[in-house]
């Protein structure tokens, strides 16, 4: 099974591509969807859903799962739920099953801690993946994570 793992965000969106079989898991891609802060909002918007259909055509992920967001005060809150809209619907464009996980969910499901610290994290995503070196930046670690919660999750 090939899961598509998103970290959404405005400026950055984090992603991560793993085929999944019973003996191994194997890291296909990861990076950032980056946009600039000097386009207006709407057109980041479009530049999200524009690189991500990309992926998805390049890669057709059989399931994506994409981080919930959990509310906490910040001046970039409603830009970062807007884009995290993108990212559902772009994907249900396409058809792609999705399934949420919030951030302890996903700690506890690789690091074997809710409350693990992103050191921690990345060190179980890198274990999982037999990565020898760290995938970067941490917002692409990040979706790998949320990747194989996923494939933990459905296991």
């Amino acid at each position: 099974m090939r899961i598509l793992g998103i970290d959404p965000g405005l400026a950055r969106v984090g992603y991560g591509i793993v085929d999944f079989s019973q003996q191994q898991q194997t890291m296909l891609d990861c990076g950032i969807i980056r946009t600039e802060s000097s386009l207006e909002d709407g057109m980041r918007m479009v530049e999200i859903a524009s690189d991500l259909r990309k992926l998805i055509r390049i890669w057709k992920p059989e399931l994506a799962a994409v981080e919930k967001f959990f509310f906490y005060r910040s001046s970039n809150t409603i830009n970062v739920v807007q884009a995290r809209g993108v990212v559902i619907m772009t994907l249900a464009r396409f058809r792609v099953p999705l399934v949420e996980f919030p951030p302890n969910q996903i700690k506890l499901a690789v690091a074997g801690s809710g409350h693990a610290e992103k050191n921690e994290v990345l060190e179980a995503v890198m274990r999982e993946l037999n990565l020898s070196k760290p995938p970067r930046p941490d917002d692409a670690s990040d979706a790998l994570a949320i990747a194989l919660t996923a494939w933990f999750h459905k296991h």
